[in-house]
């Protein structure tokens, strides 16, 4: 698995999404002007991008373990002060920012619970640690149609059900066991619409993620058989994608 990508090749398959779950995500943590707020797994920038226009770069920190992401979001958005580090290994003293958020980056974290407490310490006394996963569990994630196909093409494919915060209420669970007060639970959308087949196929191919390491790792002819599978499991184009984001928020 790899995030170790282009950054246009994320933003057509991920970045569709998160351009339309940063401002809700921003909203669930309180971002408001005149605070210090930290994007911990920053990828390309969708959520620092928000950040910015809502408190200006010099307001906005932002760290991720790849550094293409890193150099991209340093490219974008100058100003923002980027680092490469793990969510497990903040480079911040304590109590350095008012509120730290993690847009699609708990269910990758080495341990998800060591991270959210990691963002906890850098956030002040009462400040807002946010973060939303997909619901790979649940089927509505922007990756399911993929995943039932990937199953039924080979049975036993490691879907990413089983990663962390991607079933109904464990994200929460993974806040109270960080040390997180008051914990609330919600939930986030987004809707793509792809123009074509190869439009919602094509980012597959990129090698992101896992989704893109089950396809890296077929021969040329089983991944068109893959392919043509997904091309009769989804609706004739145009269509769109509306997934769902598990989310949570709680205090420092």
């Amino acid at each position: 698995m790899s995030f170790a990508v282009p950054p246009e090749s994320y933003d057509r398959f991920m970045g569709v999404y998160s351009v339309q779950l940063a401002p809700q995500l921003a909203d669930l943590a309180g971002v408001e002007p005149g605070q210090r707020v930290l994007d911990v797994g920053c990828g390309p920038g969708a959520l620092s991008a928000e950040l910015v226009e809502r408190l200006g770069p010099a307001a906005v920190s932002a760290v991720d373990p790849s550094e293409t992401f890193v150099a991209a979001t340093r490219e974008r958005l100058p100003g923002v002060a980027v680092q490469q580090a793990a969510a497990e290994q903040l480079p911040f003293p304590d109590d350095s920012f008012d509120a730290a958020i993690a847009q699609l980056v708990v269910h990758f974290m080495s341990d998800p619970v060591a991270g959210l407490a990691e963002m906890g310490r850098v956030t002040r006394t009462g400040g807002i640690v946010a973060a939303c996963v997909w619901d790979h569990a649940g089927g509505e994630g922007p990756l399911s149609a993929f995943w039932d196909a990937a199953r039924v093409f080979e049975p036993g494919a490691d879907d990413e059900s089983g990663l962390p915060g991607a079933r109904e209420g464990h994200l929460p669970e993974l806040f109270d066991a960080a040390g997180l007060g008051d914990v609330e639970g919600t939930t986030l959308t987004a809707t793509v619409r792809y123009p074509a087949f190869e439009d919602w196929w094509e980012p597959y191919t990129f090698g992101i993620g896992p989704a893109g390491a089950f396809v890296a790792a077929l021969s040329p002819d089983r991944r068109g058989e893959l392919r043509e599978l997904c091309r009769e499991r989804l609706p004739a184009a145009p269509f769109s994608v509306t997934a769902r984001a598990w989310a949570a928020r709680g205090l420092a």
